[in-house]
């Protein structure tokens, strides 16, 4: 069972983020404050949900937050950034998007470079431990597998709905037929060696 807070009594968001390891699309953050008393043994890390249980907790979380929201950064920007920079920014505009704002921010992983005045700690297996980590994993997985499916059918041939952006087979299969699209992350090595 994840815990409900780190610190009782003050008013707690969870952050994290989806696509770091993509080769194509944006990278997507969400932070979620969570009410007392907030209880769902469904909830968990994303990663260890299915796409359907993830999409069935959604709409839960949303109406049951206190507040929530989704940063994002484009391609060109995590280029520019780079990946580490450009997650960490989906998280602060994630949280400055917030229409309430926490007392203290959660943040999954060891990295995070705060651009509010919000007080915050990072949690190592964060979404695996707190329950506001894990919504917020939730809703930054399944908002950027809606993403990918829409840009799958702007550009097909990646296999961009089923592998998400992520380097597969398939994924750089259809690179090495298709070139690359305007959603490519060039800084990354898009080209698998034979």
């Amino acid at each position: 069972m994840l815990l409900p807070y780190m610190q009782p009594g003050r008013l707690e968001c969870g952050v994290d983020e989806a696509g770091r390891g993509c080769l194509a699309g944006a990278v997507f953050a969400a932070a979620v404050i969570l009410p007392e008393g907030f209880s769902c043994e469904e909830l968990n890390d994303s990663k260890q949900l299915s796409a359907t249980q993830r999409y069935a907790l959604r709409p839960r979380i949303e109406a049951e937050a206190v507040a929530w929201a989704v940063g994002i950064v484009s391609p060109e920007e995590i280029d520019r950034l780079n990946i580490l920079w450009a997650a960490v920014s989906a998280m602060n505009r994630a949280v400055r998007a917030l229409r309430v704002m926490p007392d203290f921010l959660l943040v999954d992983g060891n990295r995070f470079r705060n651009e509010t005045d919000i007080p915050f700690q990072t949690v190592v297996k964060g979404d695996a431990t707190y329950q506001s980590i894990a919504a917020a994993s939730i809703l930054a997985k399944t908002y950027r597998d809606d993403y990918m499916h829409q840009i799958a059918a702007e550009y097909p041939g990646y296999g961009w709905e089923i592998n998400m952006g992520y380097p597969t087979k398939a994924h750089y299969e259809g690179i090495r037929r298709l070139g690359i699209t305007p959603y490519h992350r060039k800084t990354f090595k898009l080209y698998k060696n034979p």
